[in-house]
């Protein structure tokens, strides 16, 4: 019933079965991990119950035309915002709601408009679909705007929502949703995934992703490796395997970088560190195996105590890229950090 899709039989055939019998649940949450394809399985669902998969498929948050919509009202004033709240609609009764803003949130005129919205009649057929993407990115005051829709939807209104983490959610949105756990991929669904889709450089984009077959198929390799890149140059230094005079050199490449956001960097530092550790403890990398010489050499200088340092100091990070600190700032505290960790330790 949903072409083009890989992985998490389980939650698939239950929405398929849902469409065959005819009872279908008001509210959905997809939860699981970024990339395991929540907002994929909700635009095939939506497809399978409505219709016109084409224009459904448009609304695909990862498309390039749809980011940079995003991505540019960021640069709009919140008030402005708040007058024209962020939502994708080309097939007229599938309707996404995607996170907006520096933070990257859903606000409360997103989900007054959805209530606005939720009492329209389908243009044809019995149903009218709402995909929230990233309802953890809600704040409290639209997460209980949501609450009201769903203690009395209508009967046409289908409400499907994705979230990394289903904590992170109100108790009481969680218990009138039907929850379908998705999980990441297998090497074989992967192998299947990338073979499909005709990936370039598969293995690698598999290794990176983990299991997650969006990540694998929107990551821009060139990009991804030059951010990994000033990763390892940060934790080479904070490591000592190289003096502090060769980090000013990348960072100040990376000052003058204004559309390179710290945010973007976290996922993949954390990623690092966690191979770092598997080094550490003579254990194969998960993820990038394609750099297992310095990440060897990193390794070899510090210890756990270290690695459970720079794990606090990354945690920082993410507070601090919600109050907008610096970015060079930022790493280069955090490797003074780190170093003085490693000289304290050796006196």
């Amino acid at each position: 019933m949903f072409p083009d899709f890989y992985g998490n039989r389980f939650a698939a055939e239950t929405l398929a079965q849902m469409i065959e019998r005819g009872r279908i649940a008001q509210t959905i949450l997809l939860a699981g991990p970024e990339g395991v394809g929540k907002a994929t399985l909700a635009r095939r669902f939506g497809a399978a119950l409505l219709g016109d998969a084409r224009k459904i498929e448009q609304d695909d948050l990862s498309l390039e035309g749809n980011r940079e919509i995003i991505e540019q009202r960021e640069k709009w004033t919140a008030e402005k915002r708040n007058e024209d709240p962020l939502l994708f609609s080309t097939h007229p009764d599938f309707v996404t709601f995607a996170p907006e803003g520096p933070l990257r949130q859903i606000g409360i005129p997103q989900m007054r408009l959805l209530r606005e919205r939720a009492s329209f009649k389908p243009t044809r057929g019995a149903h009218r679909v709402f995909l929230i993407d990233h309802l953890e990115r809600a704040n409290e005051q639209a997460a209980n705007s949501l609450l009201k829709v769903l203690e009395e939807p209508p009967e046409h209104l289908v409400i499907i929502a994705t979230a990394e983490n289903l904590y992170d959610l109100l108790p009481t949105i969680r218990s009138r949703a039907v929850v379908l756990e998705m999980r990441r991929l297998d090497a074989e669904e992967m192998a299947a995934f990338a073979a499909a889709r005709k990936l370039p450089d598969a293995e690698l984009r598999s290794l990176l992703a983990e299991g997650a077959p969006g990540v694998a198929a929107t990551l821009d390799l060139g990009v991804y490796q030059a951010r990994r890149e000033l990763l390892v140059k940060a934790f080479e230094c904070a490591a000592g395997v190289s003096p502090f005079a060769s980090w000013i050199q990348h960072s100040e490449g990376f000052s003058m970088k204004k559309s390179e956001k710290l945010e973007f960097y976290l996922k993949p530092a954390y990623d690092l560190l966690e191979d770092l550790l598997a080094a550490v403890c003579g254990r194969e990398l998960r993820r990038n195996r394609d750099i297992r010489g310095e990440l060897g050499r990193i390794a070899a200088k510090v210890n756990f105590d270290w690695l459970e340092e720079a794990a606090r100091a990354l945690d920082e990070l993410v507070l601090m890229v919600r109050r907008n600190i610096q970015k060079t700032a930022a790493l280069d505290a955090m490797i003074i950090k780190l170093r003085n960790r490693l000289q304290t330790a050796g006196t």
